[in-house]
Formats: C-alpha cells, sequence, structure tokens
C-alpha cells in the first residue's frame, strides 16, 4: 500500500512537472527583423509578453534548403531536416509516380466540409513522426492533438501522422474551415456550426491602417511600384474594401491576404481548444497554430511595405487575445508556448536594384530551354531532362540507360553548363550530395534538403537577392540569411526567462520540447535539446 501510496505521489509530480497543453505557434514568412523593426508599436501583451516573461533565441536559423512553408512546417515539429523527413518543397516531381505531387496531397482520402476534390488532403507524405505523434504514443493517445491553419500544409504537416484534427481554411466561394476523412467521417458539429455563423463574412470589411498610416515609419512609402496589390483596384495603396474587392479576388480568399485571415485562425483556435477540451486533464495535449496570412500578404505586398507592417501589428493583438484566453481556459503557467516561422523572405529586388544593391530575377523556364538544348547538341539526344523544378534537375535515367550514355558524364557536363549561367552562386551534383562531407556552410544546407530517394540529380543556388518570381512582391526558399533567421520564442510552465545569441537551429525545437515533456523524441529527429532554455 505504501508502495502505491508513493508511485502516486511520485506520478503526481511528474504530472504536475508537465504543462497541460502545448501551443506551438508558426508565422508563416517572418523574417527576424519583424520583431526589432516593429518593437516599438507592439502591445505589452503580444510579442513583448513572450519575449519578456519568457526565453528568446535571437540567433535561430533554418539549416537546409529549399526554405518554403511544407518544408518549414515538417522540419519545425518532426525536429530533423528534409533529407529525413521527406517534404523536400511544398511540390515537386516525384519520379516514380512521373508528375508533380503536393506534399499534403492525398488522393485517396475525402474532404470534408467542401465537396471540392481540391481538398483531399493528409500527412502521408512525411515520413518521419512530429513531437505531437510521440506524445500520443507517450500517452496512450488520451493526450489531444488539434492542427490550425489557414494553409493545409500548415494544419497537417505540424500536427503529424495521429492527430485527432486537423483544419484550414477553404476561400473561394464557401469560406468554410475543412478537413478530410483521413481524421474521421465528419466534422464535429462545433465545426458545422461555426462554418453557419457569421464569423467568417463579417471579416469582409475595409482594411485600413490600425494608426495613422503617416506613423508607418518602419515601412517605405504606401504608394511605391513594388507591390502587386488586388485585382479591382488601381494601386495598392490603402484603404482596401476588401467585400467589394472579392468579386475580383476569388470570393473569400481574399481574406487569405489580409490580416483578417489571421483573425479567423485565432477565432477557430479558441473555439478548438474550448470544444476539444484541450489542457483540462493531466494528460497533455498539443495544439499547432499557423498564422499564414502574413506569407501571403508578403507575397503580394513586400516586406517593406506598410500593409505587412500593419499586418504585424495587428498579428500582435492576436496573439494577445490567443495568450489571455490561455490563462483563463488552461491557466497561466498550466501551459506552454513556442513561437516560430517557417521561413523569411527576400526584400524585393526591383527595390534593391533601385538602391544599388546587387539584386535580380532568374528565368527558370528559359533555362529549361537552354538546358535542352545544350544537352541535344552534346550528346544527339532530345528529352535527357524530364523535369527542371525548385532548382532541381531530374534527368531521363531510362534514355540514358537505353542510348548507352554515362550518368555521371551526363550529370557533369550538365552542372558544369550551368555553373556558366548568370546569377549561379553554387551546383551540386547527386554524386556529391550522395557521398561528400560538405565542408561549405551552403553545401551542408543543400545537404540538408537532398532526400536521396525523391530529390533531383544537379541542384543548383542562385546569388544573394536573386529570385525566380515576379518583379514586384517577396518570395523565399533560398539559403541565405534572410530565408533562414527567423524568430524562437519559448513561453510559460518549465520555461526560464533570458535570451541567447548562440547560434539555434529549427531541428531543436522539438527536442526541447520533448525533453520539457519527458517523452522521447521524434523518430529520425536530428536536433539538439536546448537546455539553457528549460527551468
Amino acid at each position: 500500500m505504501r508502495l502505491f501510496i508513493l508511485a502516486c505521489l511520485v506520478g503526481g509530480v511528474l504530472w504536475a512537472q508537465k504543462p497541460k497543453l502545448v501551443v506551438g505557434i508558426v508565422v508563416d514568412q517572418m523574417r527576424f527583423d519583424y520583431l526589432t523593426r516593429f518593437e516599438k508599436r507592439y502591445s505589452e501583451t503580444g510579442f513583448k509578453r513572450l519575449i519578456n516573461e519568457g526565453f528568446e533565441c535571437k540567433n535561430h536559423h533554418f539549416n537546409y534548403m529549399p526554405t518554403y512553408t511544407g518544408p518549414g512546417h515538417a522540419s519545425i515539429f518532426t525536429g530533423t531536416t528534409p533529407n529525413n523527413h521527406g517534404i523536400i518543397a511544398n511540390h515537386w516531381y516525384d519520379k516514380f509516380e512521373n508528375k508533380e505531387v503536393y506534399c499534403a496531397g492525398d488522393v485517396k482520402v475525402k474532404a470534408l466540409g467542401t465537396e471540392s476534390d481540391m481538398e483531399k488532403m493528409s500527412p502521408r507524405r512525411m515520413l518521419s513522426t512530429t513531437f505531437a505523434d510521440q506524445n500520443r504514443l507517450h500517452t496512450q493517445f488520451k493526450g489531444k492533438t488539434i492542427g490550425v491553419s489557414i494553409k493545409d500544409r500548415g494544419a497537417i504537416l505540424p500536427a503529424g501522422h495521429s492527430a485527432n484534427r486537423a483544419y484550414w481554411f477553404r476561400g473561394k466561394e464557401e469560406g468554410n474551415w475543412v478537413s478530410s476523412t483521413y481524421y474521421g467521417d465528419k466534422l464535429p458539429d462545433w465545426v458545422v456550426n461555426f462554418n453557419k455563423s457569421e464569423a467568417v463574412k463579417k471579416q469582409l470589411k475595409p482594411w485600413n491602417t490600425l494608426y495613422p498610416i503617416e506613423t508607418y515609419t518602419a515601412s517605405g512609402p504606401d504608394d511605391t511600384d513594388f507591390e502587386n496589390g488586388y485585382k479591382g483596384k488601381n494601386k495598392a495603396i490603402f484603404p482596401y474594401d476588401l467585400k467589394k474587392l472579392s468579386k475580383q479576388n476569388n470570393g473569400f480568399d481574399i481574406l487569405k491576404v489580409s490580416p483578417y485571415g489571421n483573425t479567423l485562425v485565432t477565432d477557430f483556435a479558441l473555439k478548438a481548444i474550448e470544444n476539444e477540451a484541450l489542457g483540462v486533464d493531466n494528460y497533455t495535449d498539443v495544439l499547432t497554430v499557423s498564422y499564414s496570412s502574413t506569407d501571403y500578404i508578403g507575397h503580394n505586398f513586400g516586406v517593406n511595405s506598410v500593409e505587412i507592417e500593419d499586418a504585424y501589428l495587428r498579428l500582435d493583438l492576436e496573439l494577445s487575445r490567443l495568450l489571455k484566453a490561455l490563462d483563463i481556459k488552461v491557466g497561466k503557467g498550466n501551459y506552454t508556448v513556442f513561437l516560430t516561422a517557417d521561413h523569411g523572405a527576400v526584400h524585393v529586388p526591383a527595390y534593391l536594384k533601385k538602391n544599388k544593391i546587387a539584386a535580380g530575377y532568374f528565368d527558370e523556364k528559359l533555362l529549361t530551354k537552354k538546358v535542352a538544348s545544350f544537352l541535344k547538341s552534346t550528346f544527339k539526344v532530345d528529352g535527357l531532362v524530364k523535369k527542371i523544378m525548385n532548382q532541381q534537375v531530374f534527368l531521363n535515367y531510362e534514355l540514358i540507360e537505353e542510348k548507352k550514355l554515362s550518368l555521371n558524364d551526363v550529370t557533369n557536363k550538365l552542372a558544369h553548363f550551368i555553373r556558366q549561367q548568370k546569377y549561379m552562386q553554387y551546383v551540386f551534383t547527386r554524386p556529391q550530395l550522395e557521398l561528400e562531407s560538405m565542408t561549405s556552410y551552403t553545401g551542408k544546407l543543400i545537404q540538408n534538403g537532398f532526400h536521396q530517394r525523391l530529390s533531383g540529380d544537379v541542384v543548383y543556388v542562385l546569388a544573394p537577392s536573386v529570385i525566380t518570381y515576379g518583379p514586384k512582391g517577396s518570395t523565399h526558399g533560398s539559403p541565405q540569411s534572410y530565408d533562414t533567421h527567423v524568430p524562437l520564442l519559448f513561453y510559460g510552465k518549465g520555461i526560464k526567462t533570458g535570451k541567447t545569441y548562440k547560434k539555434t537551429l529549427v531541428t531543436d525545437i522539438t527536442p526541447t520540447i520533448s525533453a520539457l515533456l519527458g517523452i522521447e523524441m521524434p523518430n529520425a529527429a536530428t536536433g539538439k535539446v536546448l537546455d539553457f532554455v528549460l527551468e
């Protein structure tokens, strides 16, 4: 009896040391300097609360290329890089299926909450577990996992394979939160009721700056030549009548490209906490929240726009709202939060060039034509390349074998040809990435993003601030610091107060949370525990 009582007491102490809820927040396309550029305008209860009462890692980086949304979310929550978890891009060419595939696409499931075939999604293409999966295993599936994001991949990949639910937003003419049969046969009643409410429709409203526009001094002018804007409005300047503009901008999809998309995420996440009873028992639950609208706004308006500054000032208020709700529903001191980003973003190259900073634009379609012409003239064979995508070249193995060509000869000569093209920084071949221990910093990043089975045969890296994109708006995907350097904030139960300039990596987040929870790390984790963060 005494041993039983002692075991119960020890068990109770162990449970008491664990947070009731872990909230993993990802801000899509958040450069590190958004914390410092807009710092004076943030409230004390959003970003600053996490910084001042939590632990900030100021030199936090992604350690692979390509820095895209799918790989970013997968890497944060699996604790490893694409060479292990297999999410090598958002979309990629699958040499085995001989077609382009999507990181969360799954034709074997059906969509819930919509009739569209575009929402058939699951995490099946991700090859490793997340810390949420390990928590489910550790608690005999008593700890819940819920994923929420505007983007399907932002909800699905973080929540992992064993999630109870993942929800994402379908815009167009519907404006519904949806899921798939991977997670169950139907949507819960609370989601159906949310979709029937006016919560989405009421966000179709004017978007003006939160404060007087002349006070937005951390950004460039509102009227510039570097922003795309919305269809139906001649200039990308405030204010924007989203309801009026929605007709020419795919209906409710316009909300994704506005701060109100983030408002919807908070609204829905709070409903999930309440209706899924997250953080109410002794089994740690996991909520993953990805704020996607900042990415859409960054792509559309650029990183130096008034729109992006306003979006972050408004996101700060959303974080404040989420934290206050967690204080009430879960209890301050009962939950742990981390906040990071899936990648950064580059300044608009046209803006940089105007200010005498080296930058440029690269035409991948033109490269495809040049490569085809070079290979045909060199080897007298047409069709040696199946696809050029995500700065990777996929060779036609069957044709190379049929024509009795040397694969190494084709690969090396092709790599040499690509190196001669304008704006090239590095070119790597499959043999280099498979066999050599990379000594260069960039080479190691490429190697970490290279999956031996799924990736191509030649990988190239463009010079800094050179992108394959339109002349307006920002993008990402490179191994350069503007894409790899992002915020990392820890807050809440089990977390020290402080900061560090030590370099931390995206792969370190999940091992740290796993250590906090006392669970096994994900099955392909390669990162380290940031012990200086933990109490």
